[in-house]
């Protein structure tokens, strides 16, 4: 699994640095979805096992072809429908819809090579879903996707074990999608249910619109509450040993004056912890580092001074935390506990070195 999930975010990496210069579905195929697939296991010059434009005659038509189709025992289990990496996925998806009733094959994927879309015949037999059961997106990257996607690896793959867990993926996705809306905008219809849970008077137009933003602060504070538990239990967990940890790089530190004067204060070792533990999702702590300045403490990714996340102005009154992005954006924060704010920022910033 370790080799496996390597591989895939290399592919990323390379897809990153060549996206620009790839125009055409041809190209995206030989430089993206090939290498892919590779990595999911399967042996793309076999055509037993992996065929390039695969016949999936539709109705009277005949000669339909779709781009590509995985093949188990002889019969096609998996059809794969190829746009360019430029695409956007949505407008194609009928075309695909057309081919899966055609075949023996229990699934089918919608790709451009950067995004993953999964269908399969959740709602009726044989008939492909609207709605994909699981997207895997190259360019982000979760732990918890890298598990579902390994499924399809040749070794692992099995149909019933995938449909078993199908459903559940694709309304767990569903319903995730619905509170991100809601988190943004709540609608009338999801400020009214959360009012019949506390409100006693008659729920009108005017009284839904006044307690919108209401139900969104209350969202918000909910969801900060909770990730704040979860740090403060890790700070409690993992400070002593990063702070031993600093004290004894502190104490080995040359007996030059300049040097002398880098201390390693509490504040930013907290600091440090803070970003290591909103970026547990998305990468390993142990590939987490710091290393502290006389003007800043510098929180890097696998030890690198080209990759540092952020940089923290903590030894004076005007606390600031610095991105490493194009415009080394700059902040102003009160606290080292305001960097939790800031999570989606730093995780930004953290993909760029995956």
């Amino acid at each position: 699994m370790e080799n496996f999930v390597d591989q895939i975010k290399a592919l990323s990496r390379r897809i990153q640095k060549i996206k620009d210069n790839i125009q055409t579905e041809e190209a995206t195929k030989t430089s993206v979805m090939l290498p892919f697939f590779q990595i999911l296991g399967y042996d793309i010059f076999n055509p037993e096992e992996f065929v390039p434009e695969f016949t999936a005659d539709v109705g009277i038509k005949k000669g339909e072809k779709v781009d590509y189709a995985i093949l188990q025992d002889g019969k096609p289990v998996i059809l794969i429908e190829a746009k360019s990496i430029q695409d956007i996925l949505t407008k194609h998806d009928s075309q695909l819809f057309r081919y899966f009733g055609t075949t023996t094959a229990k699934f089918a994927i919608l790709t451009n090579g950067i995004i993953y879309r999964f269908f399969t015949d959740l709602d009726e037999q044989n008939k492909m879903d609207a709605t994909p059961f699981f997207e895997f997106n190259l360019f982000d990257i979760k732990d918890h996707q890298l598990i579902e996607l390994s499924k399809f690896h040749k070794d692992k793959f099995n149909i019933e074990n995938i449909n078993t867990t199908a459903a559940e993926l694709r309304y767990t996705n569903e319903i995730k999608k619905f509170l991100r809306t809601q988190w943004d905008i709540p609608s009338d219809e999801f400020v009214s249910y959360i009012l019949s849970e506390v409100y006693s008077g008659k729920k009108t137009k005017q009284i839904i619109e006044k307690f919108n933003g209401i139900v969104k602060k209350s969202f918000k504070e909910f969801v900060n509450d909770m990730l704040n538990d979860k740090l403060q239990s890790a700070l409690a967990n993992t400070k002593e040993q990063d702070l031993t940890v600093a004290e004894t790089a502190v104490s080995q530190v040359a007996v030059e004056p300049e040097q002398q004067e880098v201390v390693t204060t509490a504040e930013e070792i907290e600091g440090y912890i803070t970003v290591k533990v909103l970026l547990q999702e998305i990468i390993a702590p142990d590939r987490i580092h710091y290393r502290d300045n006389l003007s800043y403490f510098n929180i890097l990714i696998d030890n690198s001074i080209r990759k540092w996340v952020c940089r923290l102005y903590l030894n004076n009154n005007n606390k600031t935390i610095t991105f490493n992005d194009e415009n080394n954006t700059s902040v102003k924060i009160s606290s080292v506990s305001d960097i939790l704010t800031y999570k989606e920022k730093i995780s930004e910033v953290a993909k760029r070195f995956l």
